[in-house]
């Protein structure tokens, strides 16, 4: 062979190596990144190809796939619009985004390892493949409770069973309408992204397990309380100073009580008293008294610092570490860095309300086949023993108090006992206070826990308290549970 055609017959065989080392890099090696392009046409159009599982509340499906005409085959539906957005999240032609739609779905698109076996049967049968249903916990009744009691007002509500923590409703507010990012027409919605992005209300967080977290306010109380019940130093008829005002150490600015009175008629009250009345001044004393490594190790048994997957993620609550005692005062009627969901104190309620114990919250009650064959059920899993039985009838008692006689009358229900507690936190200079309720129902043997929070004292403004904002709220999910 001369020497030309060596040289073409190199060039040549160069070239086939080429090829072939391209074509498996694509087809093996890069094959993943490639299809997790977010440009990736291809990809995003087999999505739109396959029947996306639906998303149940009760029997009725809050998330569904339509079938169309055209090159995407499936639209993703939210038949209750707003109802539960932050609840199903979206799912649009640039992927799924926030909520179940996200973090269930390798479910949904009927990708995951849990259906393996059901694939296989559907290569088999030639069954056209389909992902799983989700029927979730929530109570159709107390979701639509929570909206209309919300109204226009910007905050957050939670409901849960203390029993087993299934999650009964979740509402944030403002909402959105998915439907508008769900939609073939992908002009619109990039617009609608655009806009809800830039909305400086931020619709699309859900506030009831992230985004900026508040501050509990007076609700913290029950956990400063707990703490010192725990100690075993102190009992609900344990007397407390309750002064007007309390001059804090290592520093010249002092701490009051909301009222700008002292919390009783003589000078020091009883800690049941005080919590009934939501005094500030004894619960600060009570605190420092304690101690910061006492409060923050009782806030860490009820889930302060936990990250939690329900299964979207919740942002951890958190108490703040290094306190001096200014700060500890402060911090121990939920004031300075303390900072929550309404997840997290929905779940302090209700390890109050069940003897102490704290239960993994949960939104999935099972997972169904195309067939409503159960592949996967949940099953209630214990967290945490919070505080002893004892304690947990102690603040029960002292919570009950509070709704029968104090801050928290508003939440009262002809022929339930309820317990509860109030909370007016103030955030910044200038602005409204938070107004919070936490409790739970019947007061003896609970089956919900609730937590509301009305942001910068929604419709009452500077005139709003815990009691008067929230604590209808609280009483309008209850009873939509209870007298269903």
């Amino acid at each position: 062979m001369n020497a030309p055609i060596r040289r073409l017959a190199v060039l040549v065989g160069l070239l086939f190596a080429s090829l072939l080392i391209s074509t498996t890099l694509i087809q093996y090696v890069f094959a993943g990144q490639l299809n997790a392009r977010p440009d990736n046409r291809r990809t995003l159009l087999s999505v739109y190809n396959r029947d996306r599982g639906p998303i149940l509340v009760g029997t009725k499906e809050v998330a569904t796939s339509v079938r169309t005409e055209g090159e995407f085959t499936y639209l993703r539906r939210y038949p209750e619009k707003s109802a539960y957005a932050h609840v199903t999240g979206y799912f649009s032609f640039f992927g799924a985004a926030g909520g179940l739609e996200l973090a269930e779905n390798s479910l949904l698109a009927g990708s995951s390892d849990k259906l393996f076996y059901r694939r296989a049967s559907d290569l088999i049968t030639g069954r056209k493949p389909q992902g799983a249903t989700l029927k979730l916990t929530l109570n159709p009744a107390a979701q639509q409770a929570a909206i209309a009691a919300l109204g226009t007002q910007r905050g957050a509500a939670v409901a849960l069973d203390p029993r087993t923590g299934a999650i009964l409703a979740m509402v944030s507010n403002p909402t959105y309408d998915p439907n508008v990012l769900s939609s073939h027409d992908l002009t619109k919605v990039d617009a609608a992204y655009k806009r809800l992005n830039a909305d400086s209300t931020r619709p699309l967080v859900n506030r009831a397990i992230g985004g900026n977290l508040y501050p509990p306010g007076s609700t913290f109380k029950l956990i400063t309380a707990a703490a010192a019940l725990s100690s075993g130093s102190y009992a609900p008829d344990s007397a407390l100073p309750g002064p007007a005002r309390m001059e804090l150490p290592q520093t010249t600015v002092g701490l009051s009580n909301a009222t700008g009175r002292p919390c009783g008629s003589t000078p020091q009250v009883t800690m049941a008293f005080a919590l009934q009345q939501s005094c500030n001044t004894p619960f600060a004393y009570l605190g420092m008294k304690v101690g910061a490594g006492a409060v923050g190790a009782q806030a860490a048994k009820f889930g302060f610092g936990d990250t939690l997957s329900i299964p979207m993620r919740v942002t951890p609550s958190r108490f703040p570490a290094d306190l001096n005692q200014p700060q500890l005062a402060q911090s121990s009627i939920g004031g300075y860095d303390v900072r929550v969901t309404p997840l997290q104190m929905a779940l302090v309620a209700g390890a109050i309300g069940n003897g102490g114990i704290v239960m993994r919250p949960y939104l999935v009650e099972s997972v169904l086949g195309s067939d409503l064959s159960t592949i996967e059920e949940a099953s209630p899993e214990r967290l945490s023993q919070a505080i002893s039985a004892q304690v947990a009838a102690q603040l029960t008692g002292m919570m009950r108090g509070a709704v029968e006689n104090g801050t928290g009358r508003n939440a009262t229900i002809p022929g339930i006992a309820v317990a509860g507690k109030t909370g007016t936190a103030r955030h910044a200079e200038g602005k409204a206070p938070h107004a919070w309720f936490v409790g739970f129902a019947p007061a003896n043997n609970p089956t919900i826990a609730v937590a509301v929070v009305v942001e910068d004292g929604g419709d009452a403004g500077r005139e709003a308290a815990g009691g008067t904002v929230a604590a209808p709220i609280a009483r309008d999910i209850i009873e939509a549970v209870l007298k269903k």
